[in-house]
């Protein structure tokens, strides 16, 4: 009998080197309970969109700006989400904040990797090089990566997973964000994707 496995989306919007752990995770056996079914970004040239495409995975782009309003752009990737039977969602990089509508329609259903050790540097503007600059400003010894389930308060859902990184003296905004990406994100997201499909499976049974 074939194993029962959660199918994920994942949601991206620019280079998709979280996408890109996660793909390597699934190959490599990390993430077994379940199974990336379909990638959406909100940009159509992001290169997260070609990783998908070269792993065999199904692609969708919904634009923001072709919508009136924040409902009919959320309305469109929920039908995405419902039409692929999708189980579980991951934001890899998804520059779009979702409204409290779409994050309560799939409760515990969705996960977000955050460049710092939640409650630091969070929340609303803080993203991309953004919450390195301001660790850096305040001259934290210690920075790193959280998972968290999405709510309707942006990086407020119920921490699953947080990993340190020390940061070093000659450190750039730059060199921070590409230490706390490979010593933090790419090992602490495939883990928490594999940790919510088994416990989400355990729930289908």
């Amino acid at each position: 009998m074939k194993r029962k496995m959660a199918k994920i989306a994942v949601l991206v919007s620019g280079g998709g080197t979280n996408l890109q752990a996660l793909i390597d995770a699934e190959k490599s056996g990390i993430i077994s309970s379940g199974k990336i079914m379909l990638v959406i970004s909100n940009k159509p040239d992001a290169y997260a969109l070609t990783r998908a495409e070269n792993a065999g995975i199904k692609t969708a782009v919904v634009c923001k700006n072709k919508y009136k309003t924040v409902h009919g752009f959320e309305n469109a990737i929920k039908k995405l989400i419902e039409e692929n039977e999708i189980d579980f969602i991951v934001l890899a990089g998804f520059m779009c904040i979702l409204s409290e509508d779409f994050t309560k329609a799939f409760p515990k259903k969705i996960i977000n990797v955050h460049p710092s050790l939640i409650p630091s540097f969070c929340g609303k503007g803080f993203y991309g090089l953004h919450v390195h600059e301001a660790a850096l400003a305040y001259g934290v010894k210690v920075t790193g990566a959280t998972v968290h389930f999405v709510n309707e308060i942006p990086d407020g859902g119920e921490i699953i997973m947080q990993k340190a990184v020390a940061i070093r003296d000659n450190d750039t905004p730059e060199t921070l964000q590409k230490r706390v990406m490979r010593l933090a994100e790419w090992k602490i997201l495939p883990l928490a994707v594999e940790k919510v499909c088994a416990d989400l499976i355990g729930k289908m049974k």
